[in-house]
């Protein structure tokens, strides 16, 4: 339990802050769209105050999956960890889009012991052994955050694009390597598997930093699920959502909270 408890401080600012205005998690490929026998890329990972640059904390991996064209998991080379980045190489051996993500879902709880402040990251198998059956003014909650970015390698195709019907997830009605300025793309966006209606996202090109104003695009999905964005120039977008619901996975929990980021690249005309 003390072993719990200590890693829950210690990894505290490091997670993903769920509707963090400052902090923005993301992952970022060296390029999106290749072609060639194995090319590779390699893909930053962090969380940052201005997009696309390192400058506040790496992003953790521990829970990084990559998915390959056939549907099958391809491991990360020269996993590197810096003072304000993970980075990682990526070969692309196979032709196709490959999905790169990073999905945390767990449980978080607080309570008093002896009047200070306890705080515990776990799963429901651990919550029984880690948490005390007694403790005071005990809040818990549960969380499913998912940051990802796609690539592909040749002709793309929908296989690593399943979705796994856990938490908040995005569709790609148009494939999300098939991006252009000026264009219309079309999300379909599931909670738990379903077309989920009224969730607001965010939608902020890249190079913050030398502009005054985020110049943030919204968006609201429709009663199918869907929303539209039309892509004003070329670059790297960060989107991002989040959804609190009371659908848990333990009575203890009252509050589950969703999250999802993606970064997309839009290419020119």
């Amino acid at each position: 339990m003390k072993r719990s408890l200590i890693l829950a401080v210690a990894i505290a600012s490091l997670a993903v802050p769920f509707g963090a205005a400052a902090h923005k998690a993301w992952l970022r490929p060296s390029q999106t769209v290749l072609a060639g026998n194995d090319p590779w890329i390699t893909v930053d990972a962090a969380v940052s105050n201005d997009l696309f640059y390192f400058n506040h904390v790496p992003l953790r991996l521990d829970n990084l999956v990559v998915t390959a064209p056939d549907g099958s998991r391809v491991q990360p080379q020269n996993l590197a960890t810096g003072k304000y980045r993970n980075v990682f190489d990526l070969q692309l051996a196979q032709q196709g889009t490959y999905r790169i993500a990073v999905v945390n879902s767990g449980l978080s709880g607080s309570w008093e012991e002896n009047g200070k402040p306890r705080r515990w990251r776990g799963t429901p198998a651990t919550f029984a052994t880690e948490v005390p059956k007694d403790a005071k003014n005990l809040q818990v909650s549960q969380s499913v955050a998912r940051i990802e970015t796609f690539v592909t390698n040749g002709s793309p195709n929908d296989t690593a694009l399943k979705t796994s019907g856990e938490g908040l997830e995005l569709v790609p009605l148009t494939h999300p390597n098939d991006l252009f300025a000026g264009e219309a793309t079309r999300f379909r966006v599931l909670v738990d598997g379903k077309p989920a209606q009224g969730i607001e996202f965010e939608i902020v090109r890249g190079e913050t930093r030398y502009r005054n104003a985020q110049e943030a695009i919204k968006a609201i999905t429709d009663a199918d699920g869907e929303f539209s964005v039309t892509w004003p120039q070329a670059g790297m977008y960060w989107l991002e959502a989040t959804k609190q619901d009371d659908k848990t996975s333990l009575p203890q929990a009252r509050q589950r909270r969703l999250s999802y980021v993606a970064t997309l690249e839009v290419l020119p005309q």
